[in-house]
């Protein structure tokens, strides 16, 4: 069921001897205790605490209203399941943009706070002066180009980025640019796959994809879409590997069901 409770700690230089012997990065989302220690038994090696939970566990249509503080809960609480596992959080949509001061001082509060390992944020040349400030602290950066949802609405639509070589071209300078101010890995979201595995191969750091091809150095999915309990999101990238959103629906409809027509609990289940 679980992982050796020796299993050594997946840390950013383990990831980047992966890269350098070939061995592929399994990374999944985790926004609450029980789930993160599900996922980290399992043997991910990443665990992201994404703002995407603010689509999965708080209902908004994008990633742009979760908080600072609210990253923060979910973070501690995927922080305390996590034994094996590198965990990393997303800074929130305006928590890092334009002021690199800010963004200091919000990945700091993450790391103090949560107990998290390394933060992640969206963007390149743009982003470059707020990266290069939380590394001087110390703190581990994680990049992320591509599709980027917290510039959704200047993107217009979440369809694939960088099919056009100019933003091709700008991609691959953003990659070797993040690559080179010491980020210790990037993802790739929604690029051609051809694109995400030549950049993987040119840069040092390894690369994370969604939606990116095999060819990149490990892959990432949110956990509430692989494991199918949320069933309005089905892009081409995403395999299911379970549909559990009818199996919990089947579930509290029995219990339900039992409950009203007196079934539960029976004389074994009382005392």
């Amino acid at each position: 069921m679980s992982v050796h409770k020796d299993a050594k700690r997946i840390t950013t230089q383990v990831l980047q001897e992966m890269k350098h012997n070939g061995e592929k990065i399994a990374m999944l989302t985790a926004y609450d205790y029980s789930m993160a220690t599900l996922v980290d038994q399992a043997g991910v090696d990443v665990i992201l605490v994404g703002d995407s939970a603010s689509n999965v566990m708080a209902g908004h249509e994008t990633t742009l209203p979760i908080t600072l503080d609210q990253m923060i809960y979910h973070a501690a609480s995927v922080v305390r399941a996590a034994k094996r596992a590198l965990v990393v959080v997303d800074l929130p949509f305006g928590t890092y943009q334009g002021n690199s001061k800010e963004a200091l001082n919000s990945a700091i509060r993450i790391m103090k706070e949560s107990g998290a390992h390394a933060v992640k944020l969206e963007g390149g040349r743009e982003v470059r002066e707020s990266i290069e400030r939380i590394l001087s602290a110390g703190i581990p950066v994680m990049g992320h180009l591509g599709l980027t949802p917290q510039s959704i609405y200047k993107f217009g639509t979440y369809t694939v980025r960088a099919k056009e070589e100019e933003e091709a071209i700008r991609l691959r300078e953003d990659a070797a640019l993040l690559d080179e101010i010491g980020c210790f890995a990037v993802v790739f979201e929604k690029i051609p796959a051809g694109l995400a595995g030549e950049v993987s191969r040119a840069i040092h750091c390894p690369t994370i994809g969604i939606g990116a091809g095999g060819d990149c150095d490990g892959q990432v999915l949110v956990v509430h879409d692989m494991l199918g309990i949320t069933q309005s999101f089905s892009p081409r990238f995403l395999r299911r590997y379970l549909d559990l959103g009818d199996q919990m629906y089947n579930a509290v409809q029995q219990y339900v069901s039992d409950v009203r027509g007196r079934d539960f609990p029976n004389a074994d289940e009382q005392y």
